[in-house]
């Protein structure tokens, strides 16, 4: 069946389509990774959004439960070159057009996508939708200009209750803003006891929850949508050591009195160079993210950066002068991409055995308190 790619500007992409054939509009971007499509699809930051992958061959080797990053994607569409309808691998459960039709996902092949990259690079990021319909591109183009981008998709992608994954380590509260499993990956590796909580979970809760450290997770959108984050993270910052990533980072800087804006097409990918500024030393980092701290915003702040962005120079990594918190813009669990960050979570678990080296008042309490039991079990029902 015929499809159309139809952007806000009037661009229209003719190829055919593959999984559902649904109306959903969003926000048009690329990612330049060459494998790991299936974790881009179950990336909850991609919430509303119609993703381009600019490497041509995508669905050749179909889609694994166990790759996943969420229970369901929140994407709005597909956008790809060559569309393999029939997987070649040993581990594949169910083809990509399966997946996209299960979970009413639109998708268009067999177009231009390396034309589509390079106008959303030099015009930046815009709305668009996919199509089988016939409607006239000026009618839909009217549709798309009068409607406002999604700006719940925090809560959209957040988990509705608190859940565990128990360890016999350091105690981990996941502030859930639309979180990767590989996060949750990362923290069980190293044997914590990590509490996952909901994006709007109040810092007294938190509280007696009795975390040893704080992790802020990704998510989807644009951080100041969220302001009741930002004022939890800034009541709790001094009290516990914290660790942002991507929206975390960004809400953790926002928290400081920092400034975030959106960057022109974002950086999605798993090629991105960033300069850790200690050392010199560049790592190739996983990220996804269209909006950025910026660095002239800091000043006059706690904050000292840390990391940029070796081909923008834009920022990438914080810490806090006076408080055990720091966080990254990029993604140390990637999924997909490289692995070459994955360290920061030892430092953030070293830090956190520092931090109660330092504060013998605060000793670790290895148990829920009986509060934090029962409040834990009301939310699981």
């Amino acid at each position: 069946m015929q499809a159309r790619l139809i952007l806000e500007d009037g661009t229209v992409f003719a190829g055919q389509s593959f999984g559902a054939e649904t109306f959903k509009p969003g926000e048009v971007v690329f990612n330049t990774g060459i494998t790991g499509y299936q974790e881009v699809l179950s990336d909850p930051s991609y919430c509303g959004q119609i993703v381009t992958m600019t490497y041509p061959l995508i669905g050749n080797y179909g889609i694994t439960r166990d790759d996943f990053e969420t229970v369901a994607p929140f994407i709005h569409g597909f956008a790809v070159r060559r569309h393999e309808p029939i997987p070649s691998n040993w581990r594949a459960q169910v083809s990509l057009d399966w997946l996209l039709k299960e979970h009413g996902i639109p998708a268009i092949s067999e177009i231009d996508t390396r034309m589509l990259t390079r106008k959303l690079r030099h015009f930046g990021t815009m709305r668009g939708v996919i199509t089988t319909g016939s409607e006239r591109v000026e009618a839909i183009v009217e549709q798309l200009t009068g409607t406002p981008l999604l700006r719940d998709q925090v809560a959209r992608t957040s988990t509705k209750q608190v859940f565990t994954s128990p360890g016999f380590g350091e105690r981990i509260v996941l502030i859930d803003y639309g979180a990767k499993t590989g996060i949750l990956r990362e923290l069980t590796k190293r044997g914590c006891d990590v509490v996952v909580v909901p994006h709007d979970t109040s810092a007294e809760t938190i509280r007696r929850l009795n975390p040893d450290g704080i992790q802020l997770s990704n998510g989807p959108g644009d951080p100041q949508d969220v302001p009741h984050a930002v004022a939890t993270i800034r009541e709790l910052l001094g009290e516990y050591p914290i660790f942002g990533i991507c929206l975390g980072h960004q809400l953790f800087a926002l928290a400081c009195g920092a400034d975030t804006e959106k960057l022109k097409f974002g950086h999605r990918g798993g090629n991105h160079p960033v300069k850790e500024l200690s050392t010199g030393r560049c790592y190739i980092t996983s990220q996804n993210h269209g909006y950025t701290v910026p660095e002239s915003s800091i000043a006059g702040t706690e904050l000292t950066v840390t990391h940029i962005n070796n081909n923008d120079k834009t920022v990438e990594g914080l810490k806090h002068n006076e408080h055990p918190a720091f966080s990254v813009q990029y993604h140390p669990e990637a999924a997909p991409g490289p692995f070459d960050s994955s360290y920061l979570f030892d430092e953030f678990l070293e830090l956190i055995r520092t931090h109660r080296r330092t504060n013998p008042s605060k000793p670790r309490q290895a148990q829920l308190s009986e509060a934090s039991k029962g409040e834990l079990l009301y939310a699981q029902k």
